[in-house]
């Protein structure tokens, strides 16, 4: 089990900037160096889960606050006022929560499904470039996509799935976002057609992600399939751990 205490400022600050764009190419070389360790990279991943559990708190005392205001015609100052010191609050409580939500979250769910945790990235997507007419509706939600508005994007590919089901690009970019938008059960199908198109370009990350719906399904056996087919060094790292019951939670 790990020490929480290693939840310090300076480390909470550093993967804020790593996360946001802000470090320097050396700081941000040195930090990916870090992440190499198994260690590191899953207490990384506590804290970003911890920080998003925060935020989302943040923003639901903010939205209660506004609409107590509305009936009382507080002037905006007011509101304004209120709301940054809710911000102000909520940097003041998360170091006496983030102990509570970390070793809350380390501890729920199965270990296939904390291994998902730890491991999973949605694909970084494709240069937003081409603007013929259904290139223009793909890279449209491929903006989307980017912007982790995954909704709106598997929204837009759908309606290019219905004109083009063999798609390999539309089928696989359907996949990773359903997956990313915690939809397993509509993520399988669209990753199984891709892998289906063996000349397919993203048949390697194909079956890197049908492995990871599978792992968040609790189907190990198939997730270790779809792993030792993609043959990438992620997939390698997580039948490592699938193998030999080996995870960093422990």
């Amino acid at each position: 089990m790990k020490n929480n205490s290693n939840f310090t400022p300076e480390l909470l600050e550093a993967v804020e900037r790593f996360d946001n764009g802000s470090m320097t190419p050396e700081e941000r070389i040195s930090f990916e160096n870090q992440l190499k360790d198994i260690d590191f990279k899953a207490l990384v991943e506590d804290i970003r889960m911890t920080l998003l559990s925060i935020e989302t708190q943040a923003l639901k005392e903010r939205l209660d606050e506004f609409h107590k205001d509305i009936p009382e015609n507080r002037p905006v100052e007011k509101s304004t006022t209120k709301v940054r010191f809710l911000s102000f609050s909520k940097i003041a409580i998360a170091a006496g929560i983030i102990i509570a939500l970390g070793i809350f979250w380390m501890f729920s769910g199965s270990s296939n499904e904390k291994l998902f945790n730890q491991h999973f990235r949605p694909d970084p997507g494709l240069p937003t470039t081409m603007s013929s007419s259904d290139s223009f509706v793909f890279y449209d939600a491929m903006v989307n996509y980017k912007q982790g508005d995954y909704k709106t994007a598997i929204s837009k590919w759908q309606k290019l799935a219905v004109k083009t089901p063999e798609n390999d690009t539309i089928n696989y970019f359907l996949g990773v976002a359903y997956l990313a938008d915690k939809n397993v059960d509509k993520a399988i199908p669209f990753l199984n057609k891709t892998i289906h198109n063996t000349e397919s370009v993203f048949l390697e990350d194909a079956h890197y992600y049908l492995g990871m719906a599978y792992l968040k399904s609790d189907r190990k056996e198939e997730a270790i399939r779809e792993f030792k087919k993609s043959g990438s060094e992620k997939s390698n790292d997580l039948l490592k751990d699938l193998q030999d019951g080996v995870s960093s939670y422990k």
